[in-house]
């Protein structure tokens, strides 16, 4: 079990490099990875009931205590990101396929790898569980729609359809592992430590399979959509700031706001993609997932070292 720790803390580390590396990989030998295009929703169906087994009810009695702050962040959450994404992918012109994918990763509920930035960044860490946990309970209803609101115009968005596949890629795998965690308590307790590896493996396989199966796409608009996912993610972190700030939340809780708005369940919107619209769709999704943890580690960075200055003066 200690191995397997040190692995998972060595891939947590330097999973952002680890999922570069793999991308390239499957860039220049597609064939190899991208059979895994079959295994998304399972892929993701994994990390769900990972984050199921994790979960605990005082992670939404928080919402009773102290509601405001959850609240200005799910409002942050459902209404920036989407918006900037169709505010990008309108000025930018981008292709439908892309356009909606965009879109769709920015109305997303927040990444579980939000939490340990937060963490890391010393801001409010509860808050911070509290929203990613709502928000991901809320993306069967909200997560459609905004689609459909946003989206329709790109492409044909199914709501329905949608709805369904999220209650069946998140909602029963987070409750089979909420289950798990209530009645096989010794089991969940010895998995803790294999999960996160769990985890960022299933991750970089989800990113892989998309990589690869969008070479001819990616030599063709990668660079346009890259460009949009730096933009959109830094729009989020930006304005969840500005948003917790303006509605006079204290600075752990604007830090709080910023990550969990900035950071999406990308894997969740690489599955939603290839399975209702196209591979290309999915492509925003699975660099979203690159880039944000390369972002969040650089924020985090950026906060550490602003303490340390503010302490020595």
């Amino acid at each position: 079990m200690n191995t397997v720790r040190h692995i998972s803390s060595f891939m947590s580390r330097y999973f952002a490099l680890i999922v570069i590396l793999v991308s390239i990989a499957a860039y220049f030998a597609p064939n190899a990875f991208v059979w895994l295009g079959s295994y998304v929703t399972i892929l993701l169906g994994i990390i769900m009931f990972g984050m199921g087994m994790t979960m605990k009810l005082r992670d939404f009695r928080i919402v009773a205590k102290q509601p405001v702050p959850v609240v200005i962040g799910l409002l942050a959450q459902f209404l920036i990101m989407p918006l900037a994404a169709f505010a990008i992918a309108t000025v930018m012109g981008l292709p439908p396929e892309l356009a909606a994918g965009l879109v769709l990763v920015g109305a997303c509920p927040g990444g579980t790898a939000s939490n340990v930035m937060v963490y890391l960044s010393n801001g409010d860490v509860p808050v911070s569980v509290a929203m990613t946990s709502v928000s991901t309970m809320l993306a069967p209803i909200l997560t459609p729609l905004i689609v459909y609101l946003l989206a329709n115009q790109w492409l044909p968005v199914g709501a329905g359809d949608m709805f369904l596949s999220i209650v069946q890629v998140i909602i029963i795998p987070i409750a089979l592992g909420l289950l798990a965690a209530k009645f096989l308590p010794g089991f969940t307790e010895k998995e803790q430590a294999v999960l996160p590896l769990v985890s960022i493996t299933a991750i970089i396989l989800i990113v892989a399979a998309v990589v690869a199966g969008n070479v001819e796409n990616i030599a063709t608009s990668g660079l346009a959509v890259f460009a949009a996912v730096v933009l959109h993610n830094g729009i989020g972190l930006a304005l969840g700031y500005l948003a917790a700030k303006w509605t006079g939340l204290d600075e752990t809780k604007r830090r709080a706001v910023s990550i969990e708005t900035g950071m999406q369940n990308s894997g969740l919107g690489a599955t939603l993609a290839t399975a209702h619209f196209s591979p290309l769709a999915a492509l925003p999704s699975a660099i979203f997932s690159i880039w944000h943890n390369i972002s969040g580690p650089i924020l985090v960075s950026y906060w550490s070292t602003r303490g340390k200055n503010k302490k020595k003066e």
